[in-house]
């Protein structure tokens, strides 16, 4: 307790308010108020009015000067007392000691802001100073920045992200333990702590896992950011020493710089976390700059992915057929379904665009659901009008049906509820998801076969290419992929600025169901000299050897007693040369591009189809 006349000086105090100051209660007498409660930060008005008579008391939290010059935190609470007359004669102030208060007060707003592992600003922390940067004044900053520069006005100024996490954090955690994975993470962090917060004041917070973010406020462009990138890149690139092992890490970094008018905090850290992932798409171990034409590709695949059930409940999607042609009486013998999306806003896509996108989500499921029974369907309706005939249906199927679904089950009720013999439906799968880890595909697959549905493996000669095992797999045909196919196209002579491979576009065929476009050969090379020789010689040598891979194959799918389908047949030359190496059915722009049903129930009618004209 401490009295205090009109001129601010103690007139009296207690020993417990000279003991909380460390001084006597002797020497507070006649000291000015000022010496012991720094007047900064006074309420001036609540103050005035007290003096002045017009109100009793107020309570604010001050700092108190001790003698050995640290801070004792006090709560108080300055009461007013009158003469007689009722007139102003002294304050009276009460002081509480809340200095542990504070205290505990303080290490419970660190902890909520700072990441207990690593001591980094966490993502609270890396928020607010974020929200700070991108408020649109800056009358908090003064107008002026640290060096004596006006800070730019709203439209000017900018920020930026570097958004990073370490490649292969995971396999660390899994193999060494979570506890290697600890101090790996403390170690990271006082490496991002010393090269970059304290040399250049940039925020480096830990966001969660491994994902680290370093905040530049009033950026000056791109160029710095990247840099900044580079340096970190750099600062990592040494091994670390943890717990006796020596580890090297390598970190993915998603870039993003912009005004601050243009963006909001949680646009920037989204796009930054979006380019972290590209950086990991790319390769690893590098930077990549936020590229509004791929953000716009990805949110485009974002919603194609959540339109895709609702697409299907809503008939948006259609199959379109493409012949598959004996080779030795050009006669069809079956036809691949291919499904279409007829988006609203995108038109006409491609297996490709969705495909991926349904197998990501599970999508896939309910539409190979749909996929198979229309077109065990139509090719029922197909038997119906063409009995002699007997056209198959190809039905791409994704391994992912059968692992999430009865596939089994599903084709049972597909052939049922159509009436279509098992024999006229062939299934297609990869060879990379047949001969994958774990059996369930084969016991899948085993129980399909033995129900008489016909097994074709797609993509022959890209996946785990496991010939030994082949002859155990229930497996009906070999579907070459297009890149064998390639040698098979007519040799182009060699001309000025144009290589002897120049090709055309791509033909029909799917695989998996993800494209119904066959590999192209490669693009004509601009500026080949046309005096080197070699390139006929070594397009004559692709070529023969393609022809003896493809020869190989075929003879020994025979061996097995398996059927050969080859895609992407384009020219006449190559029907040709397939048929010479004992290659069974093709398909390919050359006999018809892929449409509607009754594509080829016309060439049923007539017979067999007719070369395409390009």
């Amino acid at each position: 307790m401490a009295l205090i006349d009109p001129e601010d000086r103690i007139i009296e105090v207690n020993p417990a308010f000279a003991a909380l100051i460390g001084r006597g209660v002797g020497e507070l007498v006649r000291t000015h108020l000022h010496e012991i409660i720094d007047p900064e930060g006074m309420p001036p008005r609540l103050f005035t009015a007290l003096v002045h008579g017009q109100r009793e008391r107020f309570r604010v939290e001050k700092p108190l000067k001790h003698r050995e010059g640290h801070t004792v935190w006090s709560k108080v609470t300055v009461s007013l007392i009158r003469d007689p007359a009722g007139q102003p004669l002294y304050t009276l102030a009460l002081v509480e000691d809340i200095t542990e208060q504070r205290r505990l007060g303080d290490r419970l707003e660190y902890q909520a802001l700072h990441d207990p592992l690593t001591r980094l600003p966490n993502r609270t922390f890396f928020f607010e100073r974020l929200d700070a940067a991108c408020l649109p004044g800056t009358e908090d900053r003064g107008n002026r920045g640290g060096s004596g520069r006006p800070v730019a006005v709203a439209e000017e100024r900018r920020v930026g992200v570097c958004y990073l996490d370490l490649d292969g954090f995971a396999a660390i955690n899994e193999t060494l333990g979570h506890h290697i994975g600890d101090e790996l993470l403390i170690a990271v962090a006082t490496r991002l702590r010393r090269g970059l917060s304290e040399r250049d004041a940039h925020l480096v917070a830990r966001m969660g896992g491994d994902e680290f973010a370093v905040l530049v406020t009033d950026s000056v462009g791109s160029e710095q950011l990247t840099a900044l990138a580079g340096r970190i890149l750099e600062v990592l690139e040494r091994p670390f020493d943890v717990a006796g092992h020596r580890l090297v890490v390598t970190a993915s970094i998603g870039v993003v710089e912009r005004a601050v008018h243009e963006t909001t905090p949680t646009d920037l850290v989204k796009d930054a976390d979006s380019t972290l992932y590209w950086s990991k798409a790319d390769g690893r171990a590098r930077w990549t700059l936020y590229d509004p034409d791929r953000g716009a590709h990805q949110l485009t695949r974002q919603l194609l992915a959540t339109a895709l059930r609702p697409a299907l409940e809503r008939g948006e999607f259609t199959i379109e057929y493409q012949p598959l042609v004996g080779l030795a009486d050009g006669a069809v013998h079956g036809a691949e379904a291919l499904v279409r999306w007829r988006h609203p806003r995108y038109g006409t896509l491609s297996p490709d665009r969705f495909i991926p996108l349904a197998e990501e989500s599970g999508a896939i499921v309910p539409l190979g659901k749909w996929v198979l029974e229309e077109s065990c369907r139509q090719a029922r309706q197909w038997l119906t009008e063409f009995p002699d005939t007997e056209t198959f249906v190809s039905v791409n199927l994704a391994a992912r049906q059968i692992w999430d679904s009865d596939v089994v089950a599903d084709v049972a009720r597909a052939l049922d509820s159509t009436g279509l013999p098992a024999r006229l439906l062939q299934l297609e799968i990869t060879e990379s998801a047949l001969l994958g880890p774990g059996g369930r595909p084969l016991q899948a697959l085993q129980a399909l076969a033995d129900m008489g549905v016909r097994i074709a493996i797609d993509d022959f000669g890209t996946g785990y290419s496991n010939l030994a095992y082949l002859s155990r797999l229930p497996v009906h045909v070999l579907k070459l992929d297009g890149t064998f196919i390639e040698g098979f196209r007519d040799p182009a002579p060699p001309t000025a600025g144009h290589s002897a491979a120049a090709a055309v576009g791509a033909g029909g065929g799917g695989g998996g169901g993800a494209s119904d476009a066959s590999s192209a050969a490669s693009p004509a090379t601009s500026s080949a000299p046309a005096e080197r020789p070699a390139l006929p010689e070594l397009h004559s040598r692709r070529r023969d050897a393609d022809e003896q891979i493809v020869g190989a194959m075929v003879q020994l799918a025979h061996t097995l007693g398996l059927t050969v389908t080859a895609e992407g047949i384009e020219s006449a030359a190559q029907a040709e040369r397939l048929r010479l190496t004992g290659c069974d059915t093709a398909q390919g722009w050359y006999f018809a591009r892929p449409g509607e049903a009754e594509l080829v129930a016309a060439i049923l009618r007539k017979g067999r189809p007719a070369p395409s004209r390009r």
